[in-house]
């Protein structure tokens, strides 16, 4: 401890880093804080709005690929937050503490060196007084010695003389006798205070505990990123599945079953040779095609009607809907036996209903709402799916209805038996308007299903054999569009006439995730388990149930079934 001013400023510089990097480490946890802040603002800035047109898109599953990136990139910013909080909690409170204490156990260590100290000094100090005092009582005794020898061998000296000399020498060697005694107990009292000063580790100790805990300050601040590693592993493997689930054949899928109109595909234009004598009057009441060398066209009639058609359209001066179109040939085979005329003519009448007439007065608006009610003004696909729309709306508010006056029944029932608790006559006017209610939906819905069955009725030659779905999601190009939206609305009505739940038949596990935006159709997220409720009847869709009772359909080739032998 003979170096204390050095030990004193190397402790200091100790204690210095460890505030150097508690603060180094707070800095990291606040660049940590502002990252994450600034990847959920970027998410939540992409995500699309609730009700927004986006929202409506995440049908698609590019969109919602991209959604599930926006929500991986969430999750992601929420393990850099978990990487700033843990090393605040783990590194700097704990080191701040720890500081802490180191400061006042330095505090009192260094007071107590330098109290041991002083009490050294003042011990050295007693030893030096004791070692002279010794020292000059026994050059005293050795005088009173000699003194004594010499008055003894004096032949003048009295006897009297001869004692005097011999008490004084014999009481100055007692008194360096004591000072000799004395100074040797103070010799090792110093030598022991001397050796637990100079040989103490009360500093030493207390500087080897903070270089350790520093060190494990350093492990933490790697250990603690590495803990979410696999958590933004899993992140990251969620954006990678995101991107591999991107189907883009099911997205043309979707998008054509949304916007399909039922119309069947127009036949192919005739072509009028001029050169063989044909009155030009009656080609100038048909469809005229431009010039050209129309044999390169394709002419077969059974060819699939596509979204995405890359065909030449008609001018549109050779589409008038006031020409009749001439009587095709049997090259082109027969005519559909929906329509007496050529497809091509029915379609264009079809199209000029769909045009919405302008609303000049409120006497046009009252005429036109049993037009826009019955949804005529669509295409027969269009019109059926808003049909059904109509009728599962209508269904739910009539099942609230039944509801609202099972329990004012059951209400009145109690009123009547306790009188006390309220008065029955005060629930009619309820009961009166929910029956009412519960009528005037009955008739809503039996209207609604009469169109139902009318466009289905009328919508049953229309074929899109290309659209449909097999069990394995791919196309299956001998199966009708019409007949499976018909069992799906059958299907989705069977729901409102139960009254009990099926027993389900199997289970099943989501291969991917689906959002289930549509009516009867129900959500499900990768690796869900649901009971199987009704099995796929070829439409490529599969009605499920979950343990809280939530029943719909989900597309087949989404999860893996297995069904109960």
């Amino acid at each position: 401890m003979d170096q204390c001013d050095i030990i004193d400023k190397h402790t200091q510089s100790g204690l210095d880093l460890v505030e150097k990097y508690v603060k180094f480490v707070k800095e990291r946890t606040e660049i940590e804080q502002n990252y994450a802040k600034q990847l959920r603002n970027l998410s939540k800035k992409y995500s699309p709005k609730r009700g927004s047109k986006e929202e409506q898109e995440c049908r698609f599953s590019n969109h919602q690929a991209f959604l599930d990136i926006l929500n991986e990139m969430n999750d992601y910013a929420g393990q850099r937050e978990l990487i700033a909080e843990n090393m605040m909690i783990n590194i700097c409170i704990e080191l701040t503490k720890y500081l802490q204490e180191l400061k006042q156990e330095r505090k009192m260590h260094l007071s107590e060196v330098k109290k041991a100290q002083q009490y050294l000094e003042g011990t050295y100090k007693h030893l030096d007084n004791s070692k002279k005092r010794f020292e000059r009582e026994w050059r005293e005794a050795e005088k009173a010695a000699q003194y004594a020898e010499k008055t003894d061998q004096d032949l003048n000296a009295t006897k009297a003389d001869v004692e005097k000399a011999k008490q004084q020498a014999h009481m100055r060697t007692h008194i360096a006798e004591e000072c000799k005694n004395d100074y040797a107990s103070q010799l090792q009292k110093y030598n022991k205070e001397q050796n637990q000063f100079y040989f103490t580790d009360m500093l030493q100790d207390m500087d080897e505990r903070r270089i350790k805990k520093l060190a494990q300050g350093y492990i933490l601040f790697a250990d603690t990123e590495r803990h979410v590693m696999p958590i933004i592993g899993k992140c990251l493997e969620g954006i990678t599945r995101a991107g591999t689930n991107v189907n883009e054949r099911n997205d043309s899928v979707v998008l054509i079953e949304q916007h399909k109109s039922g119309f069947e595909r127009p036949g192919d234009v005739e072509f009028e040779d001029y050169s063989q004598g044909i009155n030009r009057a009656s080609s100038d009441s048909s469809l005229s095609t431009p010039k050209g060398p129309l044999e390169l066209l394709g002419r077969n009639k059974n060819k699939t009607f596509r979204l995405f058609n890359k065909k030449s359209k008609l001018p549109s001066s050779s589409l008038s809907p006031f020409s009749t179109p001439p009587t095709p040939s049997p090259a082109n085979g027969p005519p559909s036996p929906k329509f007496g005329r050529d497809p091509l003519s029915y379609c264009l009448k079809e199209i000029n209903k769909t045009v919405k007439p302008r609303i000049s007065s409120f006497r046009t608006l009252k005429r036109t709402v049993s037009v826009i009610e019955g949804f005529t003004h669509l295409p027969p696909e269009q019109r059926r799916k808003r049909l059904q729309q109509k009728i599962d709306d209508i269904s739910k508010e009539l099942q609230k209805e039944m509801d609202q006056s099972e329990a004012l029944g059951k209400m009145k029932d109690v009123y009547e038996k306790n009188p006390q608790m309220g008065d029955p006559a005060s629930l009619a006017p309820q009961i009166t308007q929910t029956a009412q209610n519960m009528e005037r939906l009955r008739g809503e819905l039996n209207k609604y299903e009469s169109w139902l069955a009318e466009a289905g009725g009328r919508g049953d030659s229309i074929r899109y054999s290309t659209h449909s779905l097999n069990n394995n999601g791919a196309h299956n190009p001998n199966r009708s569009d019409t007949d499976s939206s018909q069992a799906i609305y059958s299907e989705f009505d069977d729901e409102f006439e139960e009254e009990e739940l099926a027993a389900p038949i199997g289970q099943c596990t989501a291969l991917y995730s689906f959002p289930g935006s549509s009516e009867g159709t129900i959500s499900m997220q990768e690796g869900e388990v649901l009971s199987v409720v009704e099995e796929d009847k070829g439409d490529g869709w599969t009605r499920v149930r979950r343990n809280n009772g939530d029943e719909g359909y989900i597309p087949t080739s989404y999860a893996t079934i297995t069904l109960n032998k």
